[in-house]
């Protein structure tokens, strides 16, 4: 199993981003689908989940900008970035719990490079 994570960039303050995240593999069924940032010197925080019905959870940083959506027939996972802040950059993650024949893991995707300039 495989997560790819794509659509990090430079973007000026107030900008606007789209990350995508795709899962491949031998894959049963995806459950929760998340995304996690981490920036230089700090540890890895949550920004958004989705579970696979749809619930969705934010941290208070990104609530009302920031709005996580999948595509549970693709095995896609995307996070919609709006109104920028040079505070939102960081390496951001995604992140699934999947079942594969009978094991349910987590797994994570590479990260991609989200930098926000003031």
């Amino acid at each position: 199993v495989q997560l790819q994570a794509s659509g990090g960039g430079l973007v000026q303050a107030g900008g606007s981003l789209r990350l995508s995240c795709a899962a491949s593999g031998t894959i049963t069924s995806i459950k929760d689908m998340g995304w996690y940032r981490q920036a230089p010197g700090k540890p890895r925080d949550l920004v958004a989940t989705s579970t696979n019905d749809g619930t969705t959870n934010y941290a208070d940083s990104v609530k009302g900008r920031f709005t996580i959506s999948r595509d549970n027939a693709k095995k896609m996972v995307y996070l919609q970035m709006n109104s920028l802040r040079p505070e939102d950059t960081a390496v951001y993650f995604c992140s699934a719990k999947i079942r594969t024949h009978f094991i349910l893991d987590n797994y994570w995707g590479q990260g991609t490079l989200v930098t926000v300039s003031s």
